[in-house]
């Protein structure tokens, strides 16, 4: 039985390849329909089709270049000249026009015309012959940029931006705190309900920002966050690894095209309690004092506390360890949680991360509608701090802690057992976040905001915590 017409694109990927040793067929308006498909939102088998290729072609094309189009094949602007023209001149000279004539039917100038069949014209038998497909090719060769890339040629550079984006989690002595064991990189996206690789994980967009904050004096030292995307995920571009992707916060082995949640019962929330009787001062984020929490749960019912300040972003993670018997001896009617993320343990761990700062710097707490904070009126009674919960099925109303937690999966994901950490090793990984420089800080981090609130507070005569 003989091969079908198109065995040859679909083994090779390459549309209408002629012979071995010819330019492809058009492949780059295979591409730019492949990418504008890819635009427009649908699957890489999908864009395959319908950029004329086969499915398998288009998800080879897409894990090839990470998600993203390369950046030699923009939209056709009219500029320069099309595959269609070039087909369009190709038939001219065959009927014999003249160049004027190709010209006039084109809308372009002749000396376009003339300029394109002097470059792009190949020989054949001794004579010069124009062929659309190899004027393309000649066209493609010529635009690619043999520049490289500037992570490529910037050690400094370079090494600024691994440091930042897979850098080692340090202790505040400087001594690194390996984290969970990982397995290697495959080229998946991050595992599921498995842990992470513990990194500085900062994105690529605060690493760009910050290079401006730490090198003002150097124009060498400037890159922007897509340049840093690009390098992680197109392959072969020669500066950053594929493999960090999976210190991305994300952790997409792919990038993803930009076009492709019962009700609880709450009887502890009383009116007064409700977001609507938080002070307004607490929503316009001037103020600093005001902090949402949270529980991220893991798996046997472990758990750990989180607490955002609102105006500076500060994060505090609360330690909520086993109580013993926990596993051992069955549960108790009434009685304490083993599992250390009870209201009696939640409000301890609160009290003690608190008790530290200035009472200017404990005014609310925004917490969703769990009942690990049943003890809030506790909680208020000894440290003066004002509970109120948010509406249910209502997470933008804490937004900032909502936002804290996602990044905190990176290193806590779920699935896994939580309580195995130490409280030292939560202090490290909450100033690992608050030494981050954040967008809406200005690229300050939230270590730097907290401190210039700590500082304004002792000049206006408070005492504050050493």
């Amino acid at each position: 039985m003989g091969r079908p017409a198109d065995w040859t694109r679909k083994v090779t990927g390459r549309a209408g390849m002629r012979s071995p040793g010819r330019p492809p067929v058009a492949r780059w308006e295979h591409e730019q329909r492949f990418w504008a498909a890819i635009a427009h939102g649908l699957s890489s088998e999908d864009a395959g089709v319908e950029a004329g290729v086969s499915p398998v072609v288009g998800t080879r094309w897409f894990r090839n270049c990470g998600g993203m189009p390369p950046s030699d094949f923009p939209e056709p602007s009219g500029r320069y000249l099309s595959f269609a023209e070039r087909e369009e001149i190709a038939l001219g000279r065959a009927r014999g026009d003249s160049i004027r004539q190709i010209a006039r039917g084109l809308g372009r100038p002749a000396s376009t015309v003339s300029r394109e069949l002097r470059r792009n014209a190949g020989t054949r038998g001794g004579t010069m012959v124009y062929r659309a497909t190899l004027a393309q090719w000649h066209r493609d060769r010529r635009a690619a940029r043999p520049k490289a890339a500037k992570l490529a040629t910037n050690d400094q550079l370079r090494g600024y931006v691994q440091e930042r984006l897979a850098g080692a989690v340090r202790r505040r002595d400087g001594t690194a705190v390996p984290g969970p064991w990982t397995p290697p990189f495959t080229g998946r996206s991050k595992p599921h309900r498995q842990d992470r690789r513990w990194v500085t994980a900062w994105s690529p967009e605060q690493i760009s920002r910050r290079l401006a904050v730490d090198f003002p004096d150097d124009p060498a030292m400037r890159i922007s966050h897509e340049a840093i995307y690009q390098a992680l995920y197109i392959e072969g571009r020669g500066a950053l690894r594929r493999e960090l992707v999976a210190c991305l916060r994300t952790g997409r082995a792919l990038r993803v095209p930009r076009a492709r949640s019962g009700r609880r019962r709450d009887g502890m929330v009383t009116p007064e309690v409700r977001i609507s009787a938080r002070p307004v001062e607490a929503a316009d984020r001037v103020v600093a004092g005001h902090w949402e929490g949270d529980l991220i749960i893991g798996l046997n019912r472990s758990a750990i506390g989180t607490l955002v300040e609102r105006t500076t972003r500060f994060t505090v993670l609360l330690h909520l360890p086993r109580m013993d018997g926990y596993g051992r001896q069955p549960p108790v009617k009434n009685g304490p949680a083993l599992a250390g993320r009870g209201a009696d343990a939640v409000r301890d761990a609160i009290t003690q991360a608190l008790a530290a700062l200035p009472e200017q710097l404990r005014r609310t707490l925004t917490w969703d509608r769990g009942k690990e904070m049943a003890g809030h009126a506790a909680l208020t009674a000894g440290t003066g701090l004002g509970v109120y919960f948010a509406d249910p099925r209502s997470p933008w109303q804490r937004g900032t802690n909502e936002n804290t937690n996602g990044l905190l999966r990176q290193y806590f994901p779920k699935g896994t057992d939580l309580s195995r950490w130490t409280r030292h090793e939560l202090v490290t990984i909450a100033s690992t976040l608050n030494d981050r420089p954040r967008k809406t800080l200005d690229w300050k981090t939230p270590t730097e905001a907290m401190n210039h609130q700590l500082f304004s507070l002792q000049e206006d005569g408070v005492a504050t915590t050493g």
